[in-house]
């Protein structure tokens, strides 16, 4: 059998920045085991799945290259740029229902993307993570999936390097790393996930949903312009609401194909 399969440069504006993810088109859902086998495959952090639902809706479904996740922000904006471009010509909106994550919903503005997600609630933690960075960081949350260490500055998320070991000794899946911007951001950031084969994220759309609201109260603004720092690097323009989260972002295309499975 031979599928379509794009793979798209999201939260990028040029051609190897921001986050690769795959999309791969079927008609319907086939054995979880051959998701996970495509995915380990491709080896990015993300390969996405988009499937017709009957109602024009379309079911989504995210899986590294070792599991299954409950939210993915790069892949979604990457599944809505391909459906726009090769599938939905005509169509400005796309609703994307998941099976942990309820709708999430994708229209066009202009040449960019703008993506609704629900806000993850962030917890202050009485934690002491001295062991991973050496001194005590600012403030310390916890969500249902991550954990978010506030750093005192940019300097300090650029420069941290951890074990991949460490982090794993963490009791949440993802960390998250944040200190207040330079160079006209609000925020930086850095995200690790080695419990889900992914040591280090370049562009995570799904942290956005911890990060903007922390720095949307802490600053005291609706809009944030965040930069994630890794080395290929991604800038998001977040909006927060009471309970969601909108990400904006363009993405370049880097590879049309087949697979063949």
């Amino acid at each position: 059998m031979k599928l379509p399969i794009h793979i798209v440069d999201a939260f990028a504006s040029e051609r190897f920045t921001g986050n690769p993810a795959a999309v791969v088109l079927f008609g319907r859902y086939p054995e979880d085991a051959l998701l996970q086998a495509i995915a380990a495959e491709n080896n990015l952090a993300e390969t996405a799945y988009p499937v017709p639902l009957a109602d024009g809706r379309w079911e989504l479904r995210w899986f590294t290259p070792t599991n299954e996740v409950p939210l993915c922000g790069h892949a979604t904006l990457a599944s809505a740029h391909v459906l726009f471009a090769h599938v939905l010509e005509r169509q400005q909106a796309i609703e994307f229902v998941t099976r942990q994550s309820g709708s999430l919903f994708v229209r066009k503005r202009g040449d960019e993307l703008v993506m609704d997600f629900p806000a993850i609630a962030a917890e202050p933690a009485d934690e002491d993570l001295r062991w991973l960075f050496g001194s005590p960081p600012v403030t310390v949350f916890k969500g249902a999936d991550f954990i978010m260490a506030v750093l005192e500055s940019a300097a300090a998320v650029r420069s941290f390097a951890p074990d991949r070991l460490d982090v794993l000794k963490l009791d949440r899946g993802g960390l998250i790393v944040t200190a207040p911007g330079d160079d006209g951001h609000d925020c930086v950031s850095r995200f690790f996930a080695p419990a889900h084969g992914i040591d280090e994220d370049p562009v995570t759309g799904s942290a956005h949903c911890m990060i903007a609201p922390y720095w949307a109260q802490r600053l005291g603004k609706a809009d944030i312009r965040a930069f994630q720092a890794s080395a290929r690097g991604g800038a998001l323009l977040c909006r927060v609401s009471e309970t969601r989260v909108e990400l904006c972002g363009t993405c370049v295309p880097y590879l049309s194909g087949e697979i063949e499975v």
